[in-house]
């Protein structure tokens, strides 16, 4: 195993930058604004050709109340999960009653814990940092994590004691399921994705907003890899005000594009709203495949169910292929479901298509539903073969194709998606029209009228 390194310390002294630093991303949100980390975050990195991982945790001062308090548990998790512990404090702001608390609880872990003085740009540096010994650590590590002074070396230290690891050459690339959860704000994602997991991985309070950035966790069940991210809430963008939040948004559609699978979670109380169905096109767009989960089921009359399942009925005629489930996530019931959906979406979403299959059902398609006359002259569909996945993407080569009207293109979307089954993903179709090799050429005879005025010469010549 790689060893897993924990950020620790108070909100705002550069967790989070130092995390993106040695993780070579942006993966973790930056902004001069304490508290911007509420849950663990995992990221991987490389230096000295050494791999490790690392554990961005939320800011700690000790007089945690309400939502807080969660997150403090959370980081206080992160630090049984390490191997080694960076406890990270602000050069600036001087040693403080909160990093001497952590210090000793530090040490009281007993981990192996290395302190970082961050934020040294700018000061006498020996002066800066001569107060943080008087926390009992042998070292300290004075780094700028925005512009990477003495992360090296820091690293360099952090690293040492771990066993380089020798990985195989011809290791099998895991096949591991990214399913981003996705919805307005407090319809219960973190409700979810804890269920999914079966465990409290992400903060869960009655609070809207409460998941600010998108969190990836990796994990298997029943012998199956998976990565869930829970994800930040979305709401219209007139009620959208801080620029924190502006981030988490921009954080959620990253994570629509880098998922296989999106599921959709809608509150069964407030029924379908519009920006549920701007969170579904987004993903349609994206070329996502696509779970609807209609949230807090449990708690509706027979009436209110039976109207709810008539509005999916008449506006989502557009996502047909996807399967909508009717769960309480905070309960469980139909949870377990949603995995089967996944899995299928998944499949239909990265199937191989071979060319001779395509073309096979092309033609079929063309036979049963001809294409129209476009300026007297019927438009030539030739053969099909894959362009890519996740989404399908089919590419159709004829004649006339940049004519092929809308409803023709969905009448053999819909042709494929029956003679392949695919469930759960929308398909992409891609017409191509192939040149004329004698275009601009008109003085020049083709082969068939070259043996044709050959024949009439010889014919001529004998009589």
């Amino acid at each position: 195993m790689i060893p897993v390194i924990a950020l620790v310390g108070r909100p705002n002294v550069g967790k989070s930058t130092l995390f993106n630093r040695l993780t070579k991303t942006r993966d973790a949100l930056v902004a001069n604004y304490p508290g911007l980390t509420r849950d663990r975050k995992y990221g991987e990195g490389e230096m000295f050709g050494r791999r490790y991982m690392l554990i961005d945790t939320g800011g700690i001062t000790g007089e945690e109340e309400g939502i807080d308090t969660a997150m403090a548990a959370q980081s206080m998790l992160a630090v049984d999960e390490a191997d080694a512990v960076l406890l990270i404090v602000d050069s600036r702001d001087g040693l403080t009653p909160v990093d001497r608390r952590l210090a000793t609880y530090l040490r009281e872990k007993g981990r192996l814990v290395y302190l970082v003085a961050n934020k040294i740009d700018g000061v006498n540096v020996d002066v800066a940092i001569a107060e943080f010994y008087e926390l009992g650590f042998s070292d300290v590590f004075p780094t700028t994590a925005t512009h990477g002074r003495g992360v090296r070396h820091l690293m360099e230290t952090v690293l040492e004691p771990f066993p380089e690891l020798e990985e195989a050459i011809h290791a099998e690339i895991e096949r591991r399921i990214k399913i981003a959860v996705v919805g307005r704000p407090n319809v219960g994602k973190s409700t979810l994705v804890n269920r999914l997991l079966g465990e409290d991985r992400v903060i869960v309070f009655d609070l809207p907003g409460t998941t600010r950035d998108s969190i990836y966790i990796d994990y298997e069940r029943d012998g199956k890899s998976y990565t869930l991210i829970d994800t930040a809430g979305i709401r219209r963008r007139k009620n959208v005000s801080q620029t924190v939040e502006k981030f988490s948004i921009v954080k959620t559609l990253q994570a629509i594009e880098d998922a296989n699978v999106v599921v959709l979670l809608i509150d069964a109380h407030e029924g379908l709203v519009d920006q549920d169905m701007h969170l579904m096109g987004t993903a349609i767009e994206s070329g996502r495949a696509l779970v609807v989960a209609v949230n807090k089921w449990d708690g509706l009359d027979a009436d209110a169910k039976a109207r709810i399942k008539t509005e999916l009925q008449r506006r989502l005629r557009f996502v047909e292929f996807a399967d909508i489930h009717f769960i309480s996530a905070f309960h469980g019931t139909g949870v377990g479901h949603l995995y089967k959906s996944i899995e299928k979406a998944y499949a239909s979403a990265t199937d191989k298509l071979g060319t001779n299959r395509l073309t096979r059902i092309l033609q079929d398609a063309v036979i049963e539903h001809q294409p129209p006359l476009v300026r007297g002259r019927r438009i030539k569909l030739r053969y099909a073969h894959a362009g890519g996945q996740n989404p399908p993407l089919i590419v159709i080569h004829g004649n006339q194709t940049a004519d092929v009207p809308s409803h023709y293109a969905r009448y053999l979307e819909k042709a494929f998606r029956k003679a392949l089954d695919l469930q759960g993903t929308p398909i992409k179709i891609e017409f191509r029209s192939g040149e004329n090799p004698f275009a601009g050429k008109k003085n020049q005879l083709t082969t068939r009228q070259l043996a044709k005025k050959r024949r009439l010469m010889k014919h001529v010549k004998k009589k």
